[in-house]
Formats: C-alpha cells, sequence, structure tokens
C-alpha cells in the first residue's frame, strides 16, 4: 500500500509574530493537523535556566511530534515552526550545533515556509527573550538558513487577517498551481 503523500507547510519567524494562531487557522481551516511547537511547553515547565541538553531534547520531540501528527494527516501537515528556529537558537546562545542535527534538518526539510515577518508588536511573556532589534536580525537569519537549505518561502506580513488571506493564498498555489481559491 503506497503511502499517502503529505504537503508539508511550516509556520516560523521570530517570538511574538502570531506564527500559533496562524498555525491553528489554518489547520482548521484546511481541515487537518498541525505540529505544535514542543519548546515553548519544556521552557515553561523548567524550574531553571534551559540549557544545551535542553535544546537538544526539544528538537529530538520536535521530530517525534512531526510522526505523531504525520499519521493523522490528511492533504497537508502544518508546523508550528521548525528546526531551522531551533537551529539558530543553537548557534545565537551556544555557538555551536549537535553533529546529528543538519541530517535531521535536510531529512524533514518541508515542502514551504510561511515565514513571519516582524511587523507585528512583540508581546512578552515567560519565555519570550528577544524583542526589540534582535527580532529583526532573528528573521533575517531564518530567512538566511531556508535560502541555504534549498527551501521554498513565503514571507507574511501585515494584520492578523491579511496574514491569515496572504497564506492560504500560499498554501493554494502549493495544493493547485492553476486555482488560487480552493477552500
Amino acid at each position: 500500500m503506497k503511502q499517502k503523500q503529505i504537503l508539508r507547510i511550516v509556520v516560523t519567524g521570530p517570538e511574538s509574530t502570531g506564527k500559533t494562531t496562524l498555525c491553528e487557522f489554518l489547520a482548521a481551516r484546511y481541515n487537518t493537523e498541525f505540529v505544535p511547537e514542543y519548546a515553548r511547553v519544556y521552557v515553561e515547565g523548567l524550574q531553571r535556566p534551559y540549557t544545551y541538553v535542553d535544546v537538544e531534547k526539544i528538537a529530538s520531540k520536535q521530530l517525534e511530534l512531526e510522526q505523531e501528527s504525520l499519521s493523522r494527516a490528511n492533504e497537508i501537515l502544518f508546523y508550528d515552526t521548525f528546526l531551522v528556529v531551533t537551529r539558530v537558537w543553537f548557534e545565537v546562545v551556544y555557538h555551536r550545533i549537535p553533529e546529528w542535527f543538519e541530517n535531521a534538518v535536510k531529512s524533514h526539510l518541508p515542502h514551504h515556509f510561511l515565514l513571519m515577518d516582524t511587523d507585528l508588536p512583540w508581546i512578552p511573556d515567560s519565555v519570550r527573550e528577544n524583542g526589540g532589534e534582535m527580532r529583526q536580525q532573528l528573521f533575517e537569519r531564518y530567512k538566511e538558513v531556508i535560502q541555504e537549505l534549498g527551501g521554498s518561502f513565503t514571507i507574511i506580513r501585515g494584520s492578523e487577517d491579511i496574514r491569515r488571506e496572504n497564506a492560504m493564498q500560499a498554501v493554494n498555489r502549493l495544493l493547485d498551481p492553476d486555482l488560487h481559491a480552493r477552500y
């Protein structure tokens, strides 16, 4: 029996750019699953600062969640972030990346990224740590890493409604390049 082909689309970008909100919307709109962001849950549960080993555990668990979600997805699987963010996290905080990590990123590369711009206000919370100029620097680095990996992407900007519309247009083009108003 042939395994169904799932279109894998990552919603990614800096903190406080509406990734989770957009991912949840898209999954509901297209009647499918999404891979939740594990980092937030993990870091919120710590009673201490996170470590390099913690970030490795987060990356491994994110891969597990992907496999679980793939088995339940229909035509599309959305991701509330991806290992590109974790890779940059390793670079920025620890200045090194685990040996196994690059192969994991390349072997799980999605079909497309929806890269969230920083034009929404940054809202601090208990785990966010990169507001201000760093937020824009991270956006640029995520874009560079996606390009280095040969990934295709669409930059999503504007108000929440405009972001939804632009994201749906990008998804519809991927589903059927000749039919732009599928859903």
